[in-house]
């Protein structure tokens, strides 16, 4: 991996980006995540009324909002300075939302153990050292705790990857390419903008969570309901291959 595109590389695209993405999010957040993602991470975390909660890279908040109106205490960190500025700008006081900039791969300012449940919410691809934001979520749980995280399907999502399509259009199915390659790339992202993504396989990331000490209670491989047709109609494609997955893992 090139020394230049890392953690902190990707941090800064984000920076740049972070006024158009917040723009794309209402209460609910974008409709791929009010779609595929809050219903997955609704599923599997149950009761969090009174609950220490991180939202591990928080974005513009909207999530962290969420489990606050829920009843959790929430504190939501992410690496982003703007997209902090963002997310207290939309934030009541009365929410009682503690925010804090941070790298999920070094949370050195919160104790050991302090956290019932930890919320990443598609922000692992984004990092170079995956294996370490692991150990560092491993290490903020209390005995028992669990940990929810989405990621961009690594089987599905790859460096090289997108729709065969016949010459009137028409989507035949989706192609997937370098599914091997575990390093970073690029992705478009609007009209100008590229972030960095990381990519690994499957197996990478299910051993990496086994050797930090976790124990897999769920995987979720989000797909539109029928309400959510009935509200964005163009998601259909989304019924022929995933586009996400979410981890449930307990400490």
């Amino acid at each position: 991996m090139s020394q230049l595109l890392n953690t902190e590389e990707a941090v800064k695209r984000w920076d740049a980006y972070a006024d158009t993405y917040a723009k794309n999010h209402g209460k609910n957040g974008d409709p791929h995540k009010e779609v595929f993602l809050n219903p997955a991470f609704i599923s599997l975390m149950g009761d969090i009324n009174n609950k220490d909660i991180l939202d591990a890279g928080c974005g513009e908040g909207y999530f962290s909002r969420m489990l606050a109106e829920a009843g959790a205490r929430v504190k939501a960190v992410d690496y982003s300075a703007r997209m902090l500025e963002i997310a207290q700008a939309r934030t009541l006081n009365d929410l009682g939302i503690e925010f804090k900039q941070g790298n999920c791969e070094n949370l050195y300012f919160f104790k050991s153990g302090s956290f019932d449940l930890i919320i990443s919410n598609m922000v692992i691809q984004d990092l170079a050292d995956y294996q370490k934001a692991f150990s560092e979520m491993h290490r903020l749980l209390a005995v028992g705790g669990s940990f929810i995280f989405s990621i961009l399907h690594p089987c599905f999502v790859t460096p090289e990857c997108g729709w065969e399509k016949a010459e009137n259009g028409e989507k035949l199915h989706w192609n997937v390419d370098k599914y091997f390659y575990e390093d970073v790339y690029e992705q478009a992202l609007g009209e100008n903008e590229k972030i960095l993504l990381f990519h690994r396989t499957l197996t990478s990331y299910i051993n990496a969570l086994l050797r930090t000490g976790f124990v897999i209670e769920g995987i979720v491989e989000p797909k539109p309901s029928p309400e959510m047709l009935g509200k964005y109609p163009s998601f259909e494609e989304d019924l022929r291959c995933p586009d996400f997955i979410v981890f449930k893992l307990r400490k």
